[in-house]
């Protein structure tokens, strides 16, 4: 059975870092290519990041370009996307997602990632 389960989120200040992970079971994710999403209240579901399983090459949504990084512990099995420099704007479920059977990963799809967790709460306020 896949399964996905995040973790990390919390309620932070502006400027304030968090890390999140996401832990899989049921399959092994270096084969795969990985997925960060958030979903602000009234909002679309948006990609943020991924890695690709072939390169581990990384991509990145303009948002948090040169703010977020993903990296992958294919020991652990086990995804993160570190966020630094948060912003209000940042505020959001953030969930991890996955295609197992893609080499590579986009940040534009959606229904390409075939395996969700259930999210994490991320919240940015003073």
């Amino acid at each position: 059975q896949v399964q996905l389960v995040e973790s990390g989120g919390g309620l932070v200040q502006p400027g304030g870092s968090l890390r999140l992970s996401c832990a899989a079971s049921g399959f092994t994710l270096d084969r795969a290519a990985i997925a960060w999403f958030r979903q602000a209240p009234g909002k679309e579901r948006e990609g943020i990041s991924c890695v690709t399983s072939i390169d581990g090459t990384t991509h990145y949504a303009d948002s948090v370009k040169g703010r977020f990084t993903i990296s992958r512990d294919n020991a652990k099995n086990t995804v993160y996307l570190q966020m630094n420099s948060l912003k209000p704007e940042d505020t959001a479920v953030y969930y991890c997602a996955v295609a197992h059977t893609s080499f590579y990963c986009s940040v534009s799809w959606f229904h390409e990632y075939e395996y969700w967790g259930q999210g994490t709460q991320v919240t940015v306020s003073s």
